[in-house]
């Protein structure tokens, strides 16, 4: 007979990810970035406190793989470092590559409202393979107010 003991809580199975070395791995292509806050701060762990824009309005991140890719998991986390109260929205997707049109993931909007909600934390699981490129379009104030896209964290599994 097997038998395991599960500890108290314990009714899901976790499933761990390996994160993607995305500074290995892909090329990335930003419409705009703050000297103070480049992309590689929210891309690779360890490195800055996350990207910012350093203009106004939409702005685009782009992952473009070196091999295509199998992704798993992906996990945003948006922060709103200045300014009042608005309505941020973002959209994930991806392309095959080969002149293939994009494919959307998601498309969400959220409210900050500082002092209070100052960040977002977005986790999706995904099945998607051949990921050749993957875009993350902001609109840091669906209303057109003058707050900057800021980005804590971009991981991909």
């Amino acid at each position: 007979m097997r038998k395991r003991i599960m500890t108290s809580g314990s009714s899901e199975t976790k499933i761990e990810y390996d994160w993607l070395d995305l500074a290995r791995m892909a090329q990335v292509e930003v419409t705009s970035e703050d000297d103070s806050h480049p992309i590689e701060g929210a891309l690779i762990p360890g490195i800055g406190s996350g990207w910012r824009a350093a203009t106004q309005g939409k702005q685009t991140i782009r992952l473009l793989f070196d091999e295509p890719q199998k992704i798993r998991r992906l996990r945003l986390r948006f922060r709103c470092d200045f300014g009042g109260g608005h309505t941020q929205e973002f959209m994930l997707s991806w392309s095959p590559g080969g002149g293939q049109a994009g494919r959307e993931i998601v498309r969400q909007q959220f409210n900050f409202s500082p002092p209070d909600v100052t960040t977002e934390v977005e986790d999706y699981v995904v099945d998607l393979d051949g990921v050749a490129m993957l875009e993350l379009t902001i609109m840091p104030d669906i209303s057109g107010g003058e707050t900057r896209a800021a980005l804590e964290q971009l991981r991909v599994a």
